[in-house]
């Protein structure tokens, strides 16, 4: 115990007073110092859509937690992003997207945050050479990759480098898990191919709302429409919808389908333009384009969506 004068006490105990406030000031800043793994053992990892989500979370393993901006139905070009999903980019150690703007009017915000934390595109890997050019714009690329299979095991890849490069000391971990999902996804690639083949050639037409399933069609050999063009951004009027309506009755093509992410008055348009000239066309269902299903659900994953849809599509035109 502290002994001498009052004046010499009071003095004691202002000095310990101002060294504990200093020592808490300085423990309090430490955590933001520090990637929040420090504390839960996990990274904390947030992403723009739930693809991105579904890779990062297979390829992390029990090394990460992820979240995701966009879910079930929510359109990733006309996105905009809320205060509560400002604070979970700012909170996450690190953030992944899927690039070639599909996230439109998010990248200022993601280029703002990548000069103070690691923010990583899955898509940046993927050859140049393997990518389809948007008509609406020659100098960008459609960003809609996912609907090849064998393209998307690339964003795989990169999203495995991206963690090995930020948390080394869990190659092993990323690198087992990258390649147990790799393996599913070219078991995935596969099984479209055989199915898709199971169509008619001269049936084998995707007509949809947007023109999202360019890779897909590339890979599967299915020729796409879509009413309006790579990005939802884009209008389109009634001589789009009445283009599209001379095309199915010239080529009797009776099914359309619609998208989760997009709502589905416009192609409701084009099936009742096609029935004003006594040719009749059939929704042939919801197909998932620009986000996933539900979470819980199988096709709330990124191989259930894409058998949902492969078998949707075959199921209508076959």
């Amino acid at each position: 115990m502290f002994v001498g004068s009052n004046s010499s006490r009071r003095f004691w105990y202002f000095g310990m007073v101002c060294l504990l406030a200093f020592s808490l000031a300085i423990t309090g800043c430490t955590p933001s110092d520090q990637p929040s793994a420090q504390t839960d053992g996990k990274w904390q990892i947030t992403a723009t859509t739930g693809m991105v989500a579904d890779i990062v979370a297979r390829v992390g393993g029990d090394k990460v937690n992820v979240t995701h901006l966009m879910g079930p139905g929510v359109d990733p070009h006309l996105y905009k992003a809320s205060q509560g999903d400002i604070k979970r980019i700012e909170q996450a150690d690190l953030i992944f997207y899927s690039g070639l703007h599909l996230e439109g009017k998010m990248v200022d915000i993601l280029e703002k945050i990548g000069k103070q934390k690691p923010v990583k595109a899955v898509t940046a890997g993927i050859p140049e050479n393997m990518l389809l050019s948007n008509p609406a714009s020659p100098q960008a690329f459609d960003p809609h990759v996912w609907f090849d299979v064998s393209l998307w095991m690339k964003a795989v890849e990169q999203a495995r480098a991206d963690l090995v490069a930020f948390d080394p000391a869990n190659q092993s971990v990323y690198e087992a898990n990258a390649s147990k999902y790799l393996k599913e996804l070219e078991e995935l690639h596969q099984y479209a191919i055989t199915q898709l083949a199971t169509i008619p050639q001269e049936q084998r037409v995707l007509v949809t709302a947007h023109d999202a399933f360019g890779y897909f069609g590339r890979a599967y050999g299915v020729e796409v429409l879509g009413l309006q063009g790579i990005s939802t951004a884009s209008e389109y009027g009634l001589k789009d919808v009445q283009t599209l309506v001379d095309t199915l009755v010239s080529r009797k093509i009776k099914a359309v389908f619609i998208e989760s992410s997009i709502p589905k008055q416009s192609i409701e348009a084009v099936v009742q333009g096609a029935a004003a000239k006594n040719h009749t066309v059939v929704i042939g269902g919801e197909l998932f384009s620009d986000a996933m299903g539900a979470p819980g659900t199988p096709e709330g994953t990124y191989i259930g969506m894409v058998r949902h849809n492969v078998d949707t599509i075959v199921k209508a035109l076959k």
